[in-house]
């Protein structure tokens, strides 16, 4: 039953991208933002609170809304509003759209709504590098790891790695605001994307071709560089397939990082992002594949065993 609600998820997604209204992340947020004008202080002990509350209830609903619906139909319908391919994909698309007309002002406008760094300095190619850097992680974040958790832990694991997910992007980052508060948030969400990261890394190789060797070795240079212990996975993954070098400087909240660099080709450009969508699209299917067949793997195998059980037992009733 999970294998279907996975590929039912996942179907949706391609078919209609995410829910129009009434998305649940975009509920969620309104909630997480109530509690914290209640909780918010500088103090890591509250951060840690808030993290477990809400990630918390978000696995008892996801738990719940199993038991209203059944499994099967709370899997798909978490799963197709956890994913976000689609609008990743398309929000990629509209930029690389406007990179390629020259409109770069409206280019800069339109990123934040796919990354959270500072865009008003960036030209055509920064932006083309921050749209196809946002396309890896997202690959990782937004895809992989809702089918891996959906696999592994059902409905409630996917509604709680998504909040998890969605707390990181709400709090995580280093702002004098967020430095304490936040860290609980962005620890958490770096060890539920730990996985979801090296397994998206890896599916990136086995989609990439003829260039999977390049790539397995980027990925296996590089990929720790990065300071974030998962992002850099996918990033380095996605350069190596591409044949671009991403990274270098960049600026969050008005501060400057040097990022390091990532593969050995040229700087992307704007038809790069559209590259960098068809890479995403074959590593979700293929993550799809392979959660699909790891559920089927043990559900045969739960089966075997129950039919050697109940046929010992025949056969202690019949001695």
């Amino acid at each position: 039953m999970s294998a279907a609600g996975l590929a039912l998820g996942y179907g949706a997604d391609l078919a209609f991208g995410d829910p129009r209204r009434g998305h649940p992340v975009a509920g969620f947020g309104r909630a997480a933002l109530a509690l914290e004008r209640v909780l918010y202080a500088p103090s890591r002990v509250r951060g840690v609170f808030y993290a477990g509350v809400l990630v918390g209830c978000a696995a008892l609903a996801g738990h719940g809304l199993s038991r209203l619906l059944g499994r099967r139909a709370a899997l798909a319908l978490l799963t197709w509003t956890a994913l976000g391919g689609r609008s990743l994909r398309r929000t990629a698309a509209a930029i690389a759209d406007q990179l390629e007309r020259g409109d770069v002002e409206g280019a800069r406008t339109s990123l934040p709504a796919l990354a959270g760094r500072d865009p008003s300095a960036l030209d055509g190619d920064g932006i083309a590098r921050a749209v196809v850097e946002s396309v890896a992680e997202n690959t990782s974040d937004a895809v992989v790891g809702t089918l891996l958790y959906g696999s592994v832990l059902g409905p409630a694991g996917v509604a709680a790695y998504r909040a998890a997910n969605t707390l990181d992007a709400m709090v995580g980052h280093r702002s004098p605001r967020y430095e304490q508060f936040g860290w609980a948030c962005a620890r958490l969400d770096d060890v539920l994307g730990w996985p979801a990261a090296r397994a998206g890394a890896r599916l990136t190789v086995l989609c990439s071709g003829a260039a999977h060797g390049r790539t397995w070795r980027v990925l296996r240079r590089d990929g720790g560089a990065h300071p974030s212990p998962n992002a850099g996975r996918m990033e380095a993954a996605f350069a190596g397939a591409l044949g671009l070098r991403l990274g270098g400087p960049l600026s969050y909240d008005g501060r400057v990082e040097l990022r390091p660099p990532l593969g050995d080709g040229r700087a992307p450009v704007a038809a790069d992002i559209r590259r960098a969508n068809r890479l995403s699209s074959r590593v979700g299917v293929a993550a799809l594949a392979a959660t699909v067949a790891v559920r089927g793997l043990r559900a045969r195998r739960a089966a075997g065993v129950g039919g050697s059980r109940a046929s010992d037992r025949r056969r202690g009733c019949s001695r």
